[in-house]
C-alpha cells in the first residue's frame, strides 16, 4: 500500500473533524460480565467464542493499513477482553509494522495479563490501560460478575510494569451507591505506583445495564474529594481532541484524569472511530448502527473510498444533543466496541 497521503489531503466529517484514533475489538468475548457493560443476566457465557464471525490477522492489518492511509496515527484494541484473542502478541508486531501508525496501545481487564505483558511488550505494544473501578477484593468480584479476582489484576499490573510498560493507566467508572468510596483508594493506589488515573463518568453507552442518572458522579464532584485529600492544579490537553481533563498534583506525584461525557460533553473534537470485531465501522460510541466495512477489504483503494465517504458523512454529536432526547434511542453496545 502506497505512503499516507499529505495531511491536507485527509477527510474530514460533516463537523469538519479529522480521524486520527482507531479503536478496534479484535474479540467479542469477555472472562467477566461487569453489570454496566456485559451484564451476565443478559449475555450467556459463550457469547463471543465463535471465531468464524471475527475478523482474521490478514483482514485486520488490511483494515488498520487503510484507516491509517485516511488519518489514523493512534490505535487501541479492545474487546470483549482482548487478551482472550489467541496469538495476539503476533498480531502486534504486524500492526507495529505498519508506517505510519505512531501508537498501539491496549486496555485490557488484566486478569490475564501477567502471563502476557512482556511477550506483548516485545511484540511492539506501546501502552496499556487497566479497567479497575475497586480496590476491595469482594466489591470487585462483584463488579466483574462473579467472575474476577483482584489479586490476578493486580499481579498483571505488576507484570506489565516489570515488562516495561513505563506508566499504566488506569480507567475507573465510580457509580453513586456503587463504588464511589474507593475515588481515595485508587487514587492512592496510583500515586503510590505511578499509575495515571482516569475517572471516566457512568455512560449510557448500549441499552442491557439499565443506566440511571442518578449513578453518576459527576467529575468536579470526584475533583474536589481528591483535591481536598491532595492539591491539584489543572494541566492543559496535550493535544486536540483528548477527553480527559488532565490535573496534576501538587506535590508532583503523577496527575489525574476526568472523562466527563455526562456532565461536559466533548463532542466538538472527538477524532475517533470504533470497528467491532466482525468489521463494522461505528463512528460514535453512541451509534445505533455500524457500517459492515468486511466486503471493501479485498481491494484496498475500495476500502479507502469507502471508509472516507462514511467518515466525510459522519455528523455524530450524542453526547451534546443527550439532554434534548425526548425518547431513547437505540445505541451500540459497549461490550461490541470496547467503550
Amino acid at each position: 500500500m502506497n505512503a499516507a497521503p499529505n495531511r491536507l489531503d485527509l477527510p474530514r466529517d460533516a463537523l469538519g473533524r479529522p480521524l486520527h484514533d482507531l479503536r478496534l475489538s479484535v474479540i467479542e468475548a469477555c472472562n467477566f460480565r461487569c453489570p454496566y457493560c456485559m451484564p451476565a443476566e443478559r449475555v450467556p457465557d459463550d457469547y463471543g467464542l465463535d471465531a468464524a464471525s471475527r475478523l482474521s490477522f490478514d483482514e485486520i492489518e488490511r483494515l488498520v493499513r487503510g484507516f491509517v492511509r485516511v488519518g489514523v496515527r493512534k490505535l487501541r484494541l479492545t474487546g470483549g477482553e482482548p487478551l482472550l484473542r489467541k496469538r495476539l502478541p503476533e498480531l502486534i508486531a504486524r500492526l507495529a509494522a505498519i508506517d505510519g501508525l505512531d501508537d498501539i496501545a491496549l486496555t485490557t481487564n488484566a486478569s490475564l495479563l501477567a502471563a502476557q505483558a512482556r511477550a506483548l511488550r516485545e511484540a511492539g505494544l506501546h501502552r496499556v490501560t487497566v479497567s479497575l473501578d475497586t480496590l476491595d477484593p469482594v466489591q470487585f468480584a462483584a463488579l466483574s460478575g462473579g467472575r474476577g479476582n483482584l489479586a490476578d489484576v493486580l499481579r498483571g499490573i505488576d507484570a506489565a510494569r516489570a515488562a516495561g510498560f513505563a506508566r499504566i493507566k488506569l480507567n475507573c467508572v465510580i457509580q453513586r451507591g456503587v463504588n464511589d468510596d474507593q475515588v481515595l483508594p485508587l487514587t492512592a493506589f496510583a500515586r503510590e505506583h505511578g499509575h495515571t488515573l482516569r475517572f471516566i463518568e457512568y455512560m449510557d453507552v448500549g441499552t442491557c445495564n439499565d443506566w440511571n442518572v442518578e449513578r453518576v458522579v459527576p467529575s468536579s464532584e470526584l475533583r474536589d474529594a481528591i483535591h481536598a485529600r491532595w492539591p491539584l492544579h489543572a494541566l492543559g490537553p496535550q493535544y486536540r481532541g483528548e477527553v480527559a481533563a488532565r490535573h496534576a498534583f501538587d506535590d508532583g506525584r503523577g496527575e489525574v484524569g476526568f472523562v466527563s461525557s455526562i456532565s461536559a460533553p466533548f463532542c466538538g473534537d472527538c477524532h475517533r472511530a470504533r470497528v467491532s470485531a466482525d468489521g463494522r465501522l461505528y463512528t460514535c460510541l453512541f451509534a445505533g448502527d455500524g457500517t459492515d466495512l468486511r466486503p471493501w477489504l479485498g481491494d484496498d483503494a475500495a476500502f479507502v473510498e469507502r471508509l472516507t465517504g462514511v467518515w466525510q458523512a459522519r455528523g455524530d454529536r450524542y453526547s451534546e444533543l443527550r439532554s434534548g432526547l425526548k425518547t431513547p434511542r437505540k445505541r451500540v453496545e459497549m461490550y461490541l466496541v470496547g467503550g
